[in-house]
């Protein structure tokens, strides 16, 4: 062992894109190993050679970088490890602990079906247990489980499970073609790379007394088991597509960060008082196995992308700029870091939900034309706002400075000579220069708009009234 560091370990099958359970474990794993100053594994467990792909494999490295959740060691791959798998089946061989078995696929299927009829389980009866038979073209490896006593799980989220050893059949660990089995080849990994500490999704419980089993066969100290509850959907049954079990890439797409999503995720099962918004740093400072549950936790869209908001607020602009720029690319404005933008953010990010909402929400700044929406349009640009508006051009094209102090000065001169209160003014400008009834704060948008545009928007608003009044 690594002077008795924390090692923990996240194992995904790269059989399709990283989904909300799975990213939630390797959440969990991180952030234990970084709170104890330890250690994190990447492995991924591809030995389904059929379903494996590369294209699942590339996601699954996106999606973590993206949640940037990084490992110390890795990435590690069960295809490549088929040597070190064949030792440790004949360490079990030469021990006795396992044997050969040449029982047919019919020969199984009845054994099954006569221990169903007795009202037992459907179970390998140990036929070839102690016939001391070798390797041939269709055997496989079984692992001799024990027939008596009982085998307990101490799970430190749980508590201790207790397993009746006769209900457990002698399993596989080696098929027929010699490609080791799940049980077995994770075991051997979790000792070869010291993994101490296993945290996973509870659903893996049932795999817990084999593996116990096969760590004492292989004279080896278990790690600490934690099983977290399952996350279900908002009507309390097993998450799916439909209740938001998407690709963690996808929230990606949908404009969430991944702070945020970092955040809501620990709290699926997780607590530290009632506090529910944290930074990155608060997790690893704060998070600890003994605050895991034992509730499933709900998958709430709604809830999530509240925490998405409470974070937007929260980030410096200048940290939202690169976060940003792929949504407002899609829109076909490719920004760079500067004031400009950061100003844009400023006025944005307490009333934006998502990077997406935001983008699309900021497009007035940057567009030549503005396009105004028909009801707006129709209710405040009018002819009885022309005089307010011509004056406001004429009172912006005699200002010095363009700044919120001097814009409010422009607006109260208006309002004198008009006899107009703000908001019948506001209004009006309003639609002029972003096309919509709502927006940032105006001074605010004026400021950054800039001279140039504001007036030149003011002016095609006060075209297209006359047009509109012919």
């Amino acid at each position: 062992m690594e002077n008795n560091l924390i090692i923990t370990r996240f194992p995904p099958s790269p059989t399709g894109y990283l989904h909300v359970g799975g990213a939630r474990t390797a959440l969990f794993n991180w952030l234990h190993a970084r709170h104890m100053k330890g250690k994190f594994i990447l492995r991924i467990e591809d030995t389904d050679r059929l379903r494996s792909t590369q294209e699942s494999i590339d996601a699954i490295f996106e999606a973590l970088d993206w949640l940037e959740i990084d490992w110390d060691k890795g990435p590690f791959f069960q295809s490549e490890r088929f040597d070190i798998y064949r030792k440790y089946v004949e360490k079990l061989l030469d021990s006795g602990d396992a044997y050969y078995c040449t029982c047919s696929p019919e020969k199984l299927k009845k054994m099954r079906e006569k221990a169903m009829a007795a009202g037992g389980k459907p179970r390998y009866d140990g036929i070839c247990r102690e016939k001391g038979l070798g390797s041939g073209e269709d055997a496989v490896v079984r692992f001799r489980s024990p027939r008596t006593g009982t085998t307990v799980l101490q799970d430190t989220i749980k508590g201790n499970i207790v397993f009746q050893n006769n209900e457990l059949d002698d399993f596989i660990i080696t098929r027929s073609d010699g490609t080791p089995t799940y049980n077995f080849v994770v075991v051997v990994d979790d000792i070869t790379m010291n993994i101490n500490t296993v945290i996973r999704g509870d659903d893996h419980v049932m795999n817990t007394p084999k593996q116990i089993l096969l760590y004492r066969a292989l004279n080896s100290p278990l790690p600490a088991f934690g099983h977290v509850p399952m996350v279900l959907g908002s009507d309390r049954t097993r998450l799916s597509k439909r209740h938001g079990a998407m690709s963690v890439l996808a929230y990606r797409e949908m404009g969430y960060l991944p702070d945020a999503f970092l955040n809501y995720l620990v709290r699926l099962g997780w607590s530290y008082g009632d506090q529910e918004f944290f930074t990155r740093d608060e997790l690893i400072e704060k998070f600890t196995l003994s605050n895991i549950g034992q509730s499933p936790g709900v998958f709430d869209q709604e809830k999530l992308l509240a925490l998405n908001a409470a974070h937007i607020k929260t980030v410096p602009p200048n940290r939202l700029v690169n976060r940003l720029s792929p949504f407002l690319k899609a829109h076909g404005y490719d920004i760079q870091p500067s004031p400009f933008i950061e100003s844009v953010i400023k006025t944005l990010n307490a009333r934006s939900k998502t990077l997406k909402a935001m983008a699309e929400s900021a497009l007035f700044y940057f567009k030549d034309e503005i396009s105004y929406d028909d009801k707006a349009a129709n209710k405040f640009l009018r002819p009885g706002v022309l005089p307010s508006i011509q004056l406001l051009i004429q009172t912006l094209q005699a200002l010095d400075r363009f700044e919120e102090k001097d814009l409010e000065g422009a607006f109260l001169a208006v309002m004198e000579q008009t006899g107009l209160k703000l908001g019948k003014i506001a209004q009006p400008v309003r639609i002029a220069l972003t096309g919509k009834t709502a927006s940032p704060g105006i001074f605010e948008i004026i400021e950054i708009l800039g001279k140039d545009r504001v007036i030149s928007r003011l002016k095609k608003a006060v075209d297209f009234i006359m047009e509109k009044s012919d």
